[in-house]
């Protein structure tokens, strides 16, 4: 089994693609395929069924298909963090006892819609926490622009003294630099005990975020070797030559994080790249037209040109 997820991880966690065929059913064999690019791309550790790998649009069993044949041709390779974020907190405490069970490192959670204080905040995540339990390490995923939530740093940290399963903060609110400053100050292991923090928003603000004391990336990005790359930059001391290479790709992380779009965007570059067999989004979601592959293909020409790497690994 591999080791559980801690407060010390650090690097890059790639948030998985869910790939499905042209008909709408899960790709299995892709999942294989997927599993090992991203291996091949040197990632420390994966996140499945995020908001990228469509968990919304997954059934009960399919959700648990899922996870287990990630974790089954992970192989232990890598810690796998498991989205198990659902509105009953009874099938939440199921998802992740399943996933745990299968291989897991620990589970990602997000607070429900509809919550608009602080207290409220405090008091779900309370409730859920307490019934996952001490033994299953959690990651706050914090993706206000999705969820609705908006809570402070203080409710964070006030959750962290009282729950010792929460190990990482998954960093996602934008415009948040100075919330994950305020975070990292927080939590800094003198003060506070030390969290992991971890940064998604497609990886916009990554150099900006490594520089406020972030840990590490985790986000769904099309080509996570340079994630890595970038990674090992900073971690060297040479935060200069990482920032260079962020603004090469520059333009494909911000056309892939177009809202509503962007998720087909990024299944059409990982196609390319050979990772998945379809571009498949499960309905309802959007396909791309003749004007945005055409559009694709400049931007993507362009990145290799600039970079002078093949598309494929």
């Amino acid at each position: 089994m591999p080791a559980l997820l801690s407060a010390d991880a650090k690097g890059v966690y790639v948030i998985a693609a869910t790939p499905f065929t042209d008909a709408g059913a899960i790709d299995y064999a892709s999942i294989d395929h997927l599993v090992e690019f991203y291996l091949g791309c040197g990632v420390d550790g994966m996140t499945i069924l995020g908001v990228m790998g469509e968990f919304q649009k997954l059934s009960e069993s399919e959700t648990m298909e899922v996870a287990k044949r990630v974790l089954s041709a992970t192989r232990g390779r890598v810690p796998v963090v498991v989205g198990v974020s659902n509105p009953g907190t009874d099938q939440l405490v199921k998802l992740a006892g399943g996933a745990m069970e299968a291989g897991a490192a620990g589970v990602m959670v997000m607070p429900i819609t509809g919550l608009k204080t602080d207290e409220a905040v405090t008091g779900y995540m309370s409730g859920a926490l307490t019934a996952l339990g001490r033994s299953i390490p959690v990651c706050v995923q914090d993706y206000p622009q999705l969820s609705g939530v908006w809570f402070s740093a203080g409710c964070f940290a006030g959750l962290v003294d009282r729950f010792e399963q929460i190990v990482m903060f998954k960093h996602e609110e934008a415009p948040g630099l100075r919330k994950l400053s305020v975070i990292r100050n927080l939590c800094d292991g003198k003060e506070r005990r030390h969290i992991s923090i971890l940064c998604g928003n497609g990886g916009i603000h990554l150099p900006q975020e490594y520089l406020r004391g972030a840990d590490g990336a985790m986000t769904g990005f099309a080509f996570p070797e340079m994630l890595v790359e970038m990674d090992r930059l900073f971690r060297a001391g040479k935060p200069e030559a990482a920032e260079d290479l962020n603004d090469l790709y520059l333009p494909i992380i911000r056309h892939e994080l177009q809202p509503g779009v962007g998720l087909a965007i990024r299944k059409e570059i990982l196609r390319r790249r050979g990772a998945i067999a379809t571009a498949a989004v499960r309905a309802p979601g959007p396909k791309l037209d003749a004007s945005d592959i055409t559009e694709l293909d400049r931007l993507l020409a362009r990145l290799e040109r600039k970079t002078g790497k093949p598309l494929k690994r």
